[in-house]
């Protein structure tokens, strides 16, 4: 599960990934099977993969312990190997790493 709170250690990588025309789904399958790949590798925290309702988007929101384990992880050779089908299905894919600094919840949960 994600574990999204102020100042909890992780860094986050999300990456919005617009999809080519018609092929949002095959790019959503590519990337679970690769979200199953990196959920193995050392310091591994979640991924939560959101597809958009207009079929255009992908949003890939990975956790990990530490910017050097989601790099080295990222630079693995398994993970390079399947980059490829990444970048024969979509046009464009924007990775920013990000921190929590506010966040709101429901009272009434």
């Amino acid at each position: 599960m994600p574990d999204i709170r102020k100042d909890n250690g992780v860094v986050t990588q999300i990456t919005v990934l617009e999809a080519e025309a018609g092929k949002q789904d095959e790019l959503l399958r590519v990337l679970q099977e690769r979200a199953r790949f990196m959920a193995t590798q050392p310091g591994f925290v979640s991924i939560s993969l959101h597809q958009s309702l207009d079929g255009a988007k992908i949003i890939n929101y990975v956790q990990w312990q530490s910017r050097e384990l989601l790099e080295k992880a990222h630079h693995s050779p398994e993970f390079r190997e399947k980059w490829p089908q990444v970048s024969k299905l979509t046009d464009i894919a924007e990775p920013n790493l990000y921190k929590v600094v506010h966040m709101e919840e429901s009272r009434g949960r």
